[in-house]
């Protein structure tokens, strides 16, 4: 296993990389009681959270908000926020791209996911946290904060 692009930052960091302010989420709001990966279907995943709500995300989404610190200082660099797909380059002949489906699916401890997708990366670990801050239900949105 490579550990190319990994780097340790505190939470607060992790929260001002994501543009969110440093404000801990309760409990509640990011403990799962159910988690629904539509892996055969190809759809996304689901999560209904202990505090009653529920959060759902495609997996292309997914895989263009990946965590990882390759992805996240891409995104940085380039503009994009999490979830944004990156540009494609404008070319005569556009070649098929399969859509980011995981191929593996692993819980990490009893605080996150990690992917390994289709296009072969696999080095991103979505914590319950993070994945309640890019909640994409339109409640969430709403609130302009990923809450």
């Amino acid at each position: 296993m490579s550990h190319e692009g990994i780097r340790i930052v505190s939470a607060e960091q992790a929260a001002r990389d994501a543009g969110q302010e440093a404000v801990k989420l309760p409990t509640e709001a990011v403990t799962p009681a159910r988690i629904r990966v539509k892996k055969t279907e190809g759809t996304g995943m689901e999560i209904d959270w202990k505090d009653g709500h529920t959060s759902a995300w495609n997996f292309a989404w997914l895989r263009n908000a990946c965590p990882c610190a390759t992805c996240h200082d891409e995104r940085e660099k380039s503009g994009r926020i999490p979830g944004e797909p990156k540009p494609k380059a404008q070319t005569l002949l556009m070649m098929y791209e399969a859509p980011p489906r995981p191929v593996e699916v692993t819980p990490v401890g009893k605080y996150a996911l990690k992917f390994k997708w289709n296009d072969g990366h696999e080095t991103g670990i979505y914590s319950w946290e993070y994945l309640r801050r890019v909640c994409r239900c339109d409640a969430c949105l709403a609130k302009g904060s990923m809450e």
